[in-house]
């Protein structure tokens, strides 16, 4: 167990390697509870939203649908990612980091009050959150829970439906998650997390524990906020140039900086011989140097992988070396992500030498 955002959390709860082959192959669930659900509410919902994220709720106009976004500082820096869900113009639901959920909130806050919107933000520390992710993730959530089937069976990616049930309460169950396969988040009142937990234990659903989560995403190619973006670094710089939305005149907060900015490119790697890359690694390349974001050795591909942020005009297919304690490593730039729904994206390099263990 760690500390990570002010909750104790599993590392894991065997084998790491096993819970990550688990999500690649059948079904594992994560306990997100730390992740902070808050309400936003009014009739001026959709515009104070339309202010504070970079990402369009216009676009939102059915029930339960869902988007990424990120929400920016006047600098164009990432204050938080996160999803926001739709239920009618007056009611969404963010869903938003654990270690910056407080100042999520104050942020919030203080844009309503600036711009007297008269909306009302409801943390909910009454819910926690369970995601099953995997390719038999929600046949095994309806074996554990089976009214979530006939509300949840047509569900799209990015979307949610509410569920009553007779032991769990009123569950929001969202077709959405961190790992790059299929699955639910499941919003569950707090009393009953327990009781859903052990349900979908005993669907054979593997709990899994942040080592686990983080290989995944990062297969995925998918950013830790922290780690790959913060409050100084502008989401085009962080490959996440598609959830910004400018098509329309709309002056969301961090618009202007991020219209002057020349962004870098964010972009795989794939170390080529022995090692593992990890964050703060230095790259060297023939337009400048770069930095690894986040790195790991994937369980998927038996390589060490990394994110990287690397000079404008660095593209998928070059070289570059990466300084590895005391030597330079070369490694292969790829697009991302690297594994998706159980299939390996990328073209791997010949290995030299021993890939590293996890």
């Amino acid at each position: 167990m760690v500390d990570f955002g002010g909750w104790h959390m599993p590392v894991n709860y065997g084998s790491q390697i096993d819970e990550h082959h688990a999500v690649r192959t059948a079904a594992g669930m994560f306990d997100v509870s730390h992740m902070r659900v808050v309400d936003v509410e009014g009739d001026a919902a959709r515009t104070f939203l339309q202010k504070v994220l970079a990402n369009d709720v216009a676009k939102l106009t059915t029930p339960g649908r869902a988007l990424y976004s990120c929400m920016l500082n006047p600098s164009g820096g990432v204050i938080d990612d996160l999803i926001v869900y739709h239920f009618d113009a007056r009611h969404y639901r963010l869903i938003v980091n654990a270690a910056t959920a407080e100042q999520d909130i104050a942020w919030l806050g203080s844009a309503a009050a600036q711009g007297e919107f008269g909306v009302i933000i409801t943390p909910r520390r009454d819910l926690a959150i369970i995601a099953v992710q995997g390719p038999q993730a929600r046949a095994r959530v309806w074996q554990a829970v089976a009214e979530t089937r006939p509300a949840t069976e047509s569900l799209k990616p990015f979307s949610a439906a509410d569920v009553e049930t007779t032991g769990f309460g009123q569950l929001m169950v969202g077709r959405t998650g961190y790992t790059g396969e299929d699955g639910f988040e499941i919003v569950v009142p707090a009393d009953h997390a327990p009781a859903l937990w052990q349900a979908l234990a005993a669907a054979d659903v593997r709990p899994c524990g942040l080592g686990a989560r983080d290989t995944l995403r990062l297969e995925a190619g998918m950013n830790l906020y922290g780690q790959d973006m913060d409050a100084t670094t502008s989401p085009l710089d962080a490959g996440l140039a598609w959830t910004v939305d400018t098509r329309a005149e709309r002056p969301f907060i961090g618009r202007d900086a991020l219209a002057s900015e020349a962004p870098r490119a964010f972009l795989g790697l794939i170390l080529q011989g022995g090692g593992i890359l990890r964050a703060h690694q230095q790259i060297h390349t023939r337009l400048g140097a770069g930095e690894v974001t986040s790195g790991t050795f994937s369980p998927t591909m038996q390589r060490s992988i990394g994110l990287a942020r690397l000079p404008a005009g660095i593209a998928p297919g070059e070289t570059v070396e990466v300084a590895v304690r005391d030597k330079r490593l070369a490694a292969e730039v790829v697009k991302l992500p690297f594994v998706r729904h159980g299939k390996i994206l990328v073209e791997q390099p010949a290995a030299a030498g021993s890939a590293g263990t996890a």
